[in-house]
C-alpha cells in the first residue's frame, strides 16, 4: 500500500513540474526591437505569438517597460526574448534580454 502511495505521489510531482515548465516556456516571447522611446518609457516590438498574453498571432505593438534602464540595453533591430504582463494601463515588459 505504501509503495502505491509513493508511486502516485511521484507521478503527481512529475506532472506538477511538467506543468510549471510548460507555463514558464509559454511566458517567454521572441521579438525584434522596432522603436525605443526612452522619454516615455516605451518600446515597440515586432513579435511572434504571445500565448501568455492571449495573443495567438504575430504582431507589432508598443509596450511600457517596468524598468526604463532596460531600454538602454537594446537598440533598434536587436532580436530579443521578453516577458510581459497585462495591466489596466496596457501591456508592460517585465524582463528582456538579447536573443542568443
Amino acid at each position: 500500500m505504501n509503495r502505491i502511495i509513493g508511486i502516485v505521489a511521484a507521478l503527481a510531482l512529475s506532472i506538477g513540474l511538467a506543468t510549471v515548465t510548460l507555463a514558464a516556456e509559454g511566458a517567454v516571447i521572441s521579438g525584434e526591437v522596432k522603436k525605443i522611446d526612452e522619454g516615455a518609457g516605451k518600446i515597440t516590438l515586432k513579435h511572434g505569438p504571445a500565448k501568455s498574453l492571449g495573443m495567438e498571432e504575430p504582431m507589432t505593438m508598443v509596450y511600457r517597460v517596468k524598468d526604463p534602464a532596460m531600454l538602454k540595453q537594446v537598440k533598434v533591430g536587436d532580436k530579443i526574448t521578453f516577458e510581459a504582463e497585462e495591466a489596466a494601463s496596457g501591456y508592460t515588459v517585465t524582463k528582456m534580454q538579447k536573443a542568443k
